[in-house]
């Protein structure tokens, strides 16, 4: 039997200079059940300006209260910052590299290139990869709702973290996590589609922004009583500056959504986008530096793993920050479960072998199941791991994954597929910069996932 060419729940839509964070999860959409050949393309509206402000917000999100922990990691500020300046350079390239891969297949999701691009065990491992990849994002937001919580209730009781609040069953992190999730964002979650919470999460966006202004001033203008530990000036060994990627590699990560954003565009040419995405990563680079250096000088070898809980609780401005980043974290989850549920959604009609509007009396009992086993996991999870810095440092690996691996699998089969005569030069360096990129990136996903689980976990 054929299987038609629709995408589970895809709808790309009009995307404006002003859409938010929240069209992530139009961009994420999930794989389409065949790879049969495109017949046209929708109409495409988003300005070089619109598609901009989309890949920023696209990229800007949680991993920014792990920076100044990074930079720690690192060895200091001049180690962070190079760190950062040499992986901008294959995460604009592996960026242009996907648009140009995307107009080669005519392809318009970023699994569906892999696929298309590099065949289906490439495609289907990419798929798996997404949906962990989002299932670790989630277990990293109910973590910092947790720790924000936790603050704004210590100043709501006025206790600087001491017994008095410790002791009250309704203080306790694990109540808060737990009621929270199950009041807000198993509700937000459970829908079929979330294009009502583009509004809401226009907050999140503001906050973001917010929460480095205030990073940024409190460096300068720090509270009283407020001392940083000690501030390295060099890397301990050349090994800790590779354990501070899985967090440039989190934050920088917006090249899922990456694809679709291209395709949304007015003019969609490579040319054009080259330069979208250089402005947009030196956005994000100028925001998650100075969130990096002023957390990271302001607190020293002591700075915690959330920035935010560095800072005392009775501070009003630090207060209007962690009830930004719970507002961003809510809607976000709900977000990034639905890319991970419509993932998962595909490959099983796909093993199945059954079409999307065939299957559509069982999809409403089937997403409900899938939401709440998905919720439930992530909200025990959360409960029991610490701190961010451990889910990010495992999610991390496979956030190089998308950045490295599979762009540089994508130019390599490209590459391949060509007749390499016209230019054997310029072939030939393509092909060997698609062989670095593969290799840098299986480097840092072994190496940094191996050292969250030898000694992070197991510590």
């Amino acid at each position: 039997m054929a299987l038609s060419r629709v995408g589970i729940n895809s709808e790309y839509g009009d995307l404006d200079w002003d859409a938010d964070a929240g069209e992530r999860a139009r961009l994420l959409q999930s794989p389409n059940v065949e790879s049969a050949p495109k017949v046209g393309r929708e109409q495409s509206t988003t300005s070089t300006l619109g598609a901009i402000f989309i890949v920023v917000n696209a990229a800007l999100g949680a991993g920014l209260l792990n920076f100044p922990a990074a930079f720690c990691t690192a060895g200091g500020v001049a180690a962070g910052i190079t760190l950062q300046m040499c992986m901008l350079i294959f995460i604009i390239s592996s960026l242009i590299i996907l648009a140009y891969c995307s107009q080669a297949s005519n392809e318009r999701t970023y699994q569906e290139v892999v696929w298309a691009v590099c065949g289906k065990a490439a495609g289907m491992l990419c798929e798996i990869a997404i949906a962990v990849y989002t299932f670790g994002t989630c277990i990293t937001f109910l973590i910092i709702i947790g720790d924000q919580e936790e603050k704004i209730l210590a100043a709501i009781v006025k206790a600087e973290g001491g017994s008095p609040w410790i002791g009250h069953w309704y203080t306790d992190r694990k109540f808060t996590i737990s009621i929270t999730a199950i009041l807000v964002v198993l509700p937000l979650s459970i829908p079929k589609e979330i294009s009502f919470q583009k509004y809401a999460s226009a907050l999140s966006v503001i906050g973001t922004w917010y929460v480095t202004v205030i990073i940024i001033i409190k460096y300068f203008w720090p509270n009283e009583g407020i001392s940083p530990g000690l501030i390295p000036t060099s890397p301990p060994s050349w090994m800790s500056v590779f354990n501070a990627m899985p967090t440039i590699c989190f934050g920088f990560q917006c090249h899922v959504s990456s694809v679709p954003v291209f395709n949304s565009m007015k003019r969609p040419e490579v040319k054009t986008w080259s330069w979208v995405v250089t402005a947009a990563m030196l956005i994000a680079l100028f925001v998650y530096t100075g969130t990096g250096v002023c957390g990271f000088l302001t607190f020293g070898s002591i700075v915690n793993q959330d920035v935010l809980l560095s800072y005392p609780s009775n501070d009003v401005a630090v207060a209007i920050a962690r009830a930004f980043i719970i507002v961003s974290v809510l809607t976000s989850y709900p977000i990034l479960h639905f890319c991970g549920r419509a993932v998962l959604e595909g490959l099983w009609l796909r093993y199945k072998g059954i079409a999307v509007e065939e299957d559509v009396v069982l999809e409403r009992r089937r997403r409900i199941l899938q939401t709440i086993i998905w919720f439930l996991l992530t909200l025990v999870l959360a409960l029991f791991i610490p701190d961010i810095g451990k889910v990010i440092a495992l999610i991390g690996g496979l956030a190089a994954c998308f950045i490295f691996v599979f762009p540089g699998l994508c130019l390599i089969q490209a590459k391949l597929s060509e007749i390499q005569a016209n230019n054997p030069r310029r072939w030939w360096a393509m092909v060997g910069y698609g062989v670095l990129l593969v290799v840098l990136g299986a480097f840092i996903f072994g190496q940094t996932t191996t050292n969250a689980i030898l000694v992070d976990l197991s510590g």
